[in-house]
């Protein structure tokens, strides 16, 4: 039996993967442990739960594999500070005594966390540590768990070791690197210099610039194209570098984009204005358009029939959406963690597959519905509702469908905690906020008084697979929700043309308007009862009762914490916030007869603001 264990860590969203024999049993973040959202410490607590899943000790482990390769890192940045000297020299003197002390030596520091996992194990018994390169872990984490046999596959981020865009072919068990292109020249960090200019945080906020686009008017595109980046026919491209000051710099961009844009950064947590909602709409187009001229470079030298995708621009569900649209490829697979924390799984894979000749990839989709993390037993759960001091019902489950779903169809909002929690940042039916997306005041209701966040911010529909082309454009829906697609025009309302700007928040635009974006689009979650049971169950009873056959589906979180791991956290949350109503596994809790102490014990935990 081979036993692979895959990491990232030490830049965001560290994470843990196993895989037994190349299948994949288990992998997490190491945030849904420790409550820091984007934790980039070392993954010990997810190390020691994929241990535990695969029901082995740390010795027993055959390799452990990293997902970069930090030498090549350190060789980007010496070369990008004496390229720039002397204008980077603040930069060196701030990155060096870190590189010198920690990063620079990381595979003693590796070493030194693993033991600290297992006292007593002596050095010489630790597994054989490798490294990956970071885009290769990124485009075996897009190809391997796909389900296609011939793909290209197209990896974009910030920015790896050197790589930033980079494009693959994958065949059989082989995934050969076909071209790069490398930092400071990189889509990831165009948008998050736009993230950053229009008061968001960067590896956070990109979310909020994605959902704040459709409000406003693309009228900066042609500004983007003539002074920031250079693109060609084939999607390679180059940025004007005097415009940002990520490459030496403390911020994204230079004084010189300010002056293009006319002003300084927005100020964090203030409320977006129009010009905002116009410089968001402008990079969403220019980066929809470069992808798009990408995977039509793509197709043409691999004649690949289908397209992986990942990185953290591949979390962009609007690119994903138009790539959809634009039938460049017969089919298209976007891995569900594709940020950083799915290196942890690409890099064990790539190892898998380089190492075993013989090895044969699956015919079909290998994320297990992205359920690959934490699942907790009755008697954890009925610990926590005892810690808690909560009334808990156990109904039979037709009940507890039934129940739920008139609470929902009457305007209750519902946390939904059901097996084994979601690899990656989507919650998918088991780590869920729910909603009935009928109701007109729901969107706004959601985003201040339940997730306390930005009210622009749109909400997802998870609809049932057999029901979804009766409301949204589009052969078939993303199961992972990672696309947008267009509500039907049979399902919209006129809306008026005076209202602009936030405003638009607050117009009904079509018989979903919880779940319809000012677009009139959605990013949608296609549930299929043979990957989420409970999920399309609770949903199928929710449509036998309303005729409507979706619900809002949310993380479960409050901003700036990750979504909640465990029947503790999730108690707490659920006390914190105006939920009305949790469902723990098998437990019904109601918000009546909760205990004010508790109450207020649950809001005593805050999270730092994303």
């Amino acid at each position: 039996m081979s036993l692979i264990l895959g990491i990232s860590a030490y830049y965001h969203d560290s994470a843990a993967a196993i895989l037994i024999n190349g299948h994949i049993l288990a992998a997490v973040q190491e945030e849904r442990f420790t409550r820091v959202k984007h934790d980039p410490g070392f993954p010990a607590n997810a190390v020691q739960y994929c241990l535990s899943q695969a029901e082995c000790r740390l010795e027993d482990i055959d390799a452990v594999v990293f997902y970069d390769k930090p030498l090549l890192k350190f060789e980007r940045l010496l070369e990008t500070f004496l390229a720039t000297a002397p204008r980077g020299f603040g930069g060196f003197l701030r990155a060096m005594p870190v590189w010198l002390k920690e990063k620079l030596y990381l595979k003693q520091l590796l070493r030194k966390e693993l033991l600290a996992l297992s006292p007593g194990l002596q050095k010489s018994q630790l597994p054989a540590l490798r490294f990956t390169e970071h885009h290769q872990s990124h485009a075996a984490s897009a190809f391997y768990p796909s389900p296609f046999g011939h793909a290209a596959v197209v990896c974009l981020d910030g920015v790896g070791e050197w790589a930033t865009t980079s494009l693959w072919e994958g065949k059989g068990s082989q995934l050969n690197a076909l071209s790069e292109i490398q930092f400071p020249h990189s889509l990831g960090l165009l948008y998050s210099a736009f993230t950053f200019y229009c008061g968001f945080k960067v590896n956070s906020g990109e979310y909020k610039l994605m959902g704040l686009a459709p409000y406003g008017r693309a009228v900066y595109v042609d500004k983007i194209y003539q002074h920031l980046i250079d693109v060609k026919e084939d999607g390679s491209f180059a940025l004007d570098m005097r415009y940002f000051d990520y490459e030496t710099g403390t911020v994204m961009t230079s004084s010189a984009f300010h002056t293009l844009f006319g002003g300084e950064p927005w100020p964090q947590d203030k409320m977006p204005d129009q010009r905002c909602m116009d410089l968001a709409a402008s990079v969403q187009q220019v980066i929809e358009e470069v992808v798009e001229k990408i995977a039509l470079y793509a197709r043409k030298i691999t004649n690949a029939p289908a397209l992986c995708m990942a990185g953290g621009v591949a979390l962009n569900c609007v690119v994903n959406g138009r790539l959809r649209k634009a039938g460049i490829f017969d089919d298209i697979w976007i891995q569900p963690a594709a940020g950083d924390a799915g290196g942890a799984l690409g890099a064990a894979l790539a190892y898998w597959y380089l190492e075993n000749d013989g090895a044969v990839k699956p015919p079909h989709d290998q994320m297990c519905g992205s359920m690959l993390g934490p699942e907790y037993s009755q008697h954890d759960i009925e610990t926590a509702i005892k810690h808690w001091s909560v009334d808990a019902q156990q109904p039979d489950r037709k009940a507890l469908y039934h129940t739920v779903s008139q609470a929902l169809s009457q305007g209750q909002v519902v946390g939904w905690f059901q097996g084994r929690a979601e690899y990656g940042p989507r919650a998918l039916g088991n780590r869920s906020i729910l909603g009935d997306p009928r109701n007109p005041t729901l969107q706004r209701t959601m985003n201040l008084k339940i997730k306390q966040r930005e009210s622009f911010r749109p909400f997802a529909p998870a609809v049932l697979s057999e029901h979804f082309s009766s409301y949204f454009d589009g052969a078939s829906g993303n199961p992972y929700m990672l696309e947008v697609n267009a509500v039907k025009p049979e399902h919209l309302v006129t809306v008026s043309d005076e209202v602009s700007g936030l405003d638009k928040v607050n117009s009904i635009r079509s018989g979903i308007p919880a779940v319809t974006h000012v677009d009139n689009t959605a990013r949608v979650q296609c549930v299929q009862g043979a990957i989420h049971p409970e999920f399309h169950a609770l949903i199928t009873a929710f449509y036998e009762q309303t005729g409507m056959p979706m619900l809002i589906n949310t993380s479960f979180n409050v901003r700036g914490e990750p979504p909640v791991c465990s029947p503790d956290d999730a108690i707490r949350c659920f006390l914190a916030t105006e939920m009305d109503m949790l469902v723990l596994g098998p437990y019904l809790i109601c918000r009546e007869g909760v205990d004010p102490d508790m109450v207020k014990k649950a809001r005593q935990t805050s999270f730092e603001k994303d």
